[in-house]
């Protein structure tokens, strides 16, 4: 089998060494995303609520870019610098799974990239 790397203008562009995911079979490995709009380069940092959005909009950009969705996803990793914001962080991330709802797990940590408050990665597969 062999690696692609999948890469769209409609999520931001990798801050390091990394790409936005990689393509290995019918599987897709999603590296984490920060609210930073692929539009202006700016972070969004408005409220919590606002900036999971953007993240997962991020993350919905490169699986359309895969030729997959939210349905394909198979597990995803939430990191939050504060887990007091858990529910709200929930609430929207649930929106994007009105069917099922795939593997997780939340961690609070005590730093992400650019001082953002929320980071999520994800794994898919056709």
């Amino acid at each position: 089998m062999e690696k692609k790397i999948i890469r769209t203008d409609n999520a931001p562009a990798p801050i390091g060494p990394y790409n936005q995911a990689i393509q290995f079979g019918n599987m897709l490995f999603i590296s984490g995303q920060i609210p930073l709009d692929p539009k202006t380069g700016n972070l969004v940092q408005d409220d919590i609520k606002t900036e999971t959005r953007m993240v997962m909009e991020n993350l919905k950009a490169i699986l359309t870019e895969a030729g997959m969705d939210f349905t394909n996803v198979l597990k995803t990793s939430i990191f939050l610098m504060d887990m007091g914001q858990f529910g709200s962080v929930n609430e929207v991330y649930g929106s994007y799974f009105p069917d099922y709802s795939p593997a997780r797990e939340t961690v609070q940590v005590a730093g992400l990239p650019k001082g953002v408050n929320v980071e999520i990665s994800m794994i898919a597969g056709k």
